[in-house]
């Protein structure tokens, strides 16, 4: 896509569990303000490196987490989703993650996604399939 001759870059949603939503009785080397910071980090990390993105933090309520995804996407279009590690990996779940994969491709068709396996590694999922803006 272009405008006035440039080459626009994707916009990216963000998703990943609220970390107030994060059991870390499974991460005892991680507490939720910790996590917060990564996060917060790795945001900054993004836009700085030229991404831009829509931050989508959801709950682990099914219902609940389909709204925000839902809002998420309506507030801006978007081309790639990058989906956290902590709703990806962890089996409890698994029922979140398959039921927002398939929202997604129900509400933005051809979407691209990205996996990260840590905050810190979003910039790497994003360079593999996601165009900055600048």
């Amino acid at each position: 896509m272009t405008t006035k001759g440039e080459l626009m870059g994707d916009t990216v949603l963000s998703l990943g569990l609220h970390p107030s939503a994060v059991d870390f009785s499974r991460y005892p080397q991680v507490t939720e303000e910790m996590l917060t910071a990564r996060i917060a980090a790795g945001e900054a990390a993004l836009r700085e490196a030229g991404f831009d993105i829509v931050p989508c933090q959801i709950p682990a309520d099914l219902e609940e987490a389909e709204k925000k995804v839902r809002e998420c996407v309506a507030a801006r279009p978007v081309q790639v989703v990058m989906i956290g590690a902590g709703l990806r990996m962890a089996e409890e779940h698994t029922l979140l993650f398959e039921r927002l994969v398939n929202l997604l491709n129900q509400l933005v068709p051809g979407i691209v996604f990205c996996f990260n396996t840590s905050p810190e590694t979003t910039i790497d999922a994003l360079r593999r399939w996601a165009r900055p803006s600048h």
